[in-house]
């Protein structure tokens, strides 16, 4: 399977790029092409898997939802089979994050479509919902709403043209609350009032944070909304300007519960796949525009999928914002810079003499190496006895855009790992051959770690062999008696990795 942060350099652009989105409802994958410095939506495929309501009461996908969502994953890897291993990225949302028990499905999808799977946090949807959105509308001043609601879960942002400002992911979405309220599809008054209440009460827990921001304009975006607009477009409540606001929302809403079913809602025009969901997705909107007075709103046809299409041009041009997420780590925890540069440097020395015999090597090991060295210290800023597990929480626990969940795992293992016990309970969540490189991947870290204490700079001047699990140090005579302290910590470091299995040799 090919890495998906697989580094493609400035001259080897790929022709296509692909985004995928596993969404609660939907699946969708848009194939776009770079001209002229400008992204070009070549194809658009999408299908009704419905995994948020594949879900059974324990929170474990049904083997029929497995079974579509399989099947749909099958026919996107035929459209993009032959493309570069740096430009496809696949996102699992909510659905996805709240499912139980599913590393044997993710394992069968990722075999099925070919990429890997990354399954990203609500604040990670937000941000690149936000950058779509940004990138489809024009580069106007002030601040503006963006809302998205999808099948289960609610995404609002506040931006200015590129940045945004704030970032909230609310556990709400058309598919949980047509479960809860309108599971029968009949359409009452009663219905639409409790779910419009049970809405905002989840918004009021953000609405000082976003009314504290501001904005000028409010953007809606993706299916649901859209389904909205294009309601009362035909049944002709929009404004001329193409805009909405509260007044046709409420009048969406009084037809809907004249209709009395949502077998009628034929009658507004909306697609056959979205009428199951159209009132829940209405009353989530609804309660947006109660509780956060919004005058009127726009739509825009960015969303997701455009955001992780951006995000992909963005790390080909060397424009990572993950690169951003870290060095912003280790400012707001005031981190030894100096430090982790030599630290950087000596792994990346070890790494790229025995990446390849050892069988580690890919873009995205070298990266977890370069991000660790830069913030391996960071549960100093809370103690220093135990400093590596604090730092391990930091990692995991903190807003880190632009890392999927798995990404962020492992980086806070090898935090967790780079000084005093390494056991295997580090790594229990792993797979077997997960484990067996992040071990690996642990072990180059710890020796950088070792070899470049009290020294003032990178310890570059010595080779490093690997074979099965013996690793070999030669580092020279005359090292061993400059720098006693070293030499010390690494026969501490033999006893160490002596437990998890590593013979290491110094000469």
């Amino acid at each position: 399977m090919p890495n998906s942060s697989e580094v493609v350099t400035s001259h080897e652009h790929p022709e296509y790029i692909a985004a995928i989105d596993l969404g609660s409802n939907s699946f969708h994958m848009v194939v776009a092409k770079m001209m002229h410095g400008e992204l070009r939506i070549v194809d658009k495929l999408g299908e009704k898997v419905q995994l948020g309501a594949g879900l059974n009461e324990s929170g474990e996908m049904t083997d029929e939802a497995k079974d579509r969502a399989i099947a749909c994953l099958q026919r996107f890897s035929q459209r993009i089979r032959e493309f570069d291993a740096g430009s496809v990225q696949i996102v699992g949302t909510n659905a996805l994050r709240a499912a139980k028990k599913k590393k044997a499905f993710l394992r069968t999808a990722e075999k099925a479509i070919g990429y890997p799977i990354e399954i990203i946090s609500g604040r990670e949807e937000a941000r690149l919902i936000y950058l779509g959105v940004a990138h489809t509308l024009a580069d106007d001043l002030g601040n503006r709403l963006v809302i998205d609601i999808g099948g289960g879960s609610t995404e609002l942002i506040i931006g200015e043209r590129f940045e945004n400002k704030a970032l909230e992911s609310l556990h709400m979405g058309c598919v949980s609350f047509r479960e809860r309220y309108f599971s029968k599809g009949k359409l009452t008054s009663s219905a639409f009032n409790k779910a419009i209440k049970h809405a905002s009460r989840e918004l009021l827990n953000i609405k000082y944070q976003f009314s504290s921001v501001g904005w000028e304009s409010s953007v809606g975006a993706s299916g649901s909304i859209k389904a909205i607009f294009q309601a009362a477009e035909y049944l002709e409540l929009k404004h001329e300007s193409g805009n909405i606001d509260l007044s046709v929302l409420k009048k969406l809403k009084d037809k809907m519960i004249k209709l009395e079913h949502i077998s009628y809602l034929d009658e507004f025009g909306i697609k056959k796949e979205r009428i199951g969901i159209f009132p829940a997705g209405l009353s989530i909107l609804y309660a947006c525009f109660e509780v956060f007075k919004i005058k009127e709103m726009s739509f825009t046809s960015g969303a997701l999928r455009e955001g992780l299409l951006y995000d992909i041009v963005g790390r080909i041009q060397h424009e990572d914002v993950r690169e951003r997420s870290i060095n912003s780590l280790q400012l707001r925890y005031s981190l030894d810079q100096k430090r982790a540069e030599r630290v950087e440097e000596t792994v990346l020395h070890i790494y790229e003499q025995v990446a390849k015999d050892w069988g580690i090597e890919s873009p995205q090991n070298a990266l977890l190496l370069k991000w660790a060295s830069r913030i391996f210290e960071v549960g100093l800023t809370i103690s220093h006895a135990q400093y590596h597990k604090h730092g391990a929480y930091l990692v995991l626990h903190s807003d880190l855009s632009g890392f999927a969940k798995s990404t962020q795992l492992r980086l806070s293992m090898i935090v967790r790992a780079h000084r005093r016990k390494f056991s295997d309970e580090i790594f229990q969540s792993l797979s077997d051959s997960e484990k067996t490189i992040l071990k690996k991947l642990c072990v180059l870290f710890r020796l950088a770690v070792v070899l470049t204490v009290a020294r003032k700079k990178a310890e570059t001047g010595f080779s490093i062999e690997v074979e099965g699990s013996e690793v070999t140090l030669k580092m020279g005579s005359e090292w061993f008696d400059s720098y006693p302290l070293n030499m010390a910590n690494l026969e501490t470091e033999k006893d160490y990795l002596k437990k998890q299995n590593f013979i290491l040799t110094i000469q």
